[in-house]
């Protein structure tokens, strides 16, 4: 997420870390390739304008040209102007003053507008409430199927009874009120490209229906298009919030950081991914700080919370703290570490790593040889790693279909981590920080 953008600015920091006091020129420089920068990353130029004139007013204050650490100012000014820019705090969900409450989905096709419905309810299930699907884009034929299939998934149900747009919610408001159901997520039509037919349609659902949300959604990946599109349909109708999709591919960054300062709209969610539970909601400050390369240490602990079963690493833990942790255990580290998300998705929320610099592939491959040679072990060797001789390494290599150097790299890492654990014990540190 936002490589290209992150790397560039991270070149522009480490260039001013080198520098003692700054002057006024030096800032001049600085805001120059940050601009260039952000333009690059297709960022809306009146957003770099009043972005850059706001940093530049506070960077020329006595405090920052008179300060030993110019560089961790003109950081800390960037990420709050960055953080006001993209909203400044989370913004709710309103599920109306009655039940069920409509929420509509807008946006063309090919945003992810469908998968995103599923994505949303599954999501509110998940904060206990009960919602249902309504597949109201009667114009594209596959529509109403693939919501189907994704609410089967889910285990959403899903209304779709009618002939028209209209029909369908008006059937799916009686459905909702018998099956005690707090939202309705209403899929509405779709096009490939703006047109009158579409937002007149919507225009009448909306004066019709008055739903307590009506949110947009996009893809991020096509930067100015994007934010071109969302000022149409706020124009036309009374969009309450934005859904960023395919954030995860978004190597620049650009519709992110000018959608909401363009429109007037919140971003509320933002998709990192193509499972079904890789929606987010939108914290401003958290992703201020990832685009900084600060990291976003708060949504990696929520997302092992989320994820990794806390009895089960308590468990681990207690092992760890008795020197018994074998590659049983790493199994299950390892089984673990790929529930929270990609090697990309983790790498992304970590501070101060160089993204554009590593390969996210070699994490994901790493995991799955570990595992494919862990899983080649007798159990004899998992649980006595110190057994594992020459024969048998070559032996594991072939059963797991890798090279006696990935099972090397594999002893290496563990004996490593031993020693880690050790470190961490003489210190009485707890081996997982999320657990206390």
């Amino acid at each position: 997420m936002f490589d290209n953008l992150t790397g560039r600015l991270q070149d522009i920091f480490k260039k001013l870390r080198g520098k003692g006091k700054l002057s006024e020129k030096d800032i001049e420089e600085v805001l120059r390739e940050i601009r260039q920068a952000l333009l690059e990353a297709d960022v809306h130029y009146k957003v770099v304008k009043n972005l850059l004139n706001n940093v530049k007013e506070k960077a020329l204050q006595e405090d920052v040209l008179k300060s030993v650490t110019p560089a961790e100012q003109i950081i800390r000014i960037l990420y709050y102007e960055l953080t006001e820019i993209l909203g400044k705090e989370r913004a709710g969900v309103n599920f109306g003053p009655k039940k069920p409450g409509i929420i509509f989905l807008v946006g063309l096709q090919g945003s992810g507008k469908t998968t995103t419905a599923a994505k949303l309810a599954y999501k509110f299930s998940q904060e206990q409430k009960k919602v249902a699907l309504v597949g109201a884009d009667t114009f594209r034929p596959a529509a109403v199927k693939q919501l189907q299939v994704l609410g089967e998934k889910i285990k959403a149900p899903v209304y779709a009874t009618g002939s028209n747009a209209e029909e369908i919610i008006e059937g799916a408001i009686k459905f909702g009120k018998e099956r005690l159901v707090d939202a309705l997520i209403v899929d509405t039509t779709g096009r490939l490209h703006i047109d009158e037919e579409m937002m007149e349609e919507l225009i009448k659902l909306n004066n019709k229906f008055s739903p307590s949300e009506i949110l947009l959604v996009v893809d991020g990946m096509t930067g100015q298009d994007a934010v071109n599109i969302a000022e149409k349909f706020n124009e036309r109708i009374p969009i309450t919030g934005i859904i960023l999709t395919k954030l995860d591919g978004d190597a620049r960054g650009g519709a992110a950081l000018s959608i909401r300062a363009v429109t007037g709209k919140p971003i509320k969610f933002i998709g990192v991914g193509e499972k079904i539970s890789d929606l987010e909601y939108f914290y401003p400050d958290r992703l201020a700080s990832r685009i900084l390369g600060m990291g976003d240490m708060s949504s990696l602990v929520e997302k092992i919370e989320q994820n990794i079963e806390i009895e089960k690493m308590a468990q681990m833990e207690e092992k760890l703290r008795k020197s018994k942790f074998d590659f049983e255990d790493f199994y299950i580290q390892l089984k673990e570490i790929k529930k929270v998300g990609t090697f990309e998705q983790i790498l992304d929320m970590l501070p101060g790593v160089p993204k554009n610099k590593i390969d996210p592939n070699l994490g994901e491959k790493e995991i799955k040889k570990f595992l494919a040679i862990i899983e080649s072990m007798t159990m004899e060797e998992r649980r006595d790693p110190s057994i594992i001789n020459g024969s048998r390494r070559l032996r594991i290599a072939k059963g797991s279909g890798t090279s006696v150097q990935d099972v090397n790299r594999l002893l290496k890492q563990y004996f490593q981590t031993l020693e880690i654990i050790k470190q961490l014990n003489k210190g009485k540190k707890s081996v997982f920080p999320f657990l206390r």
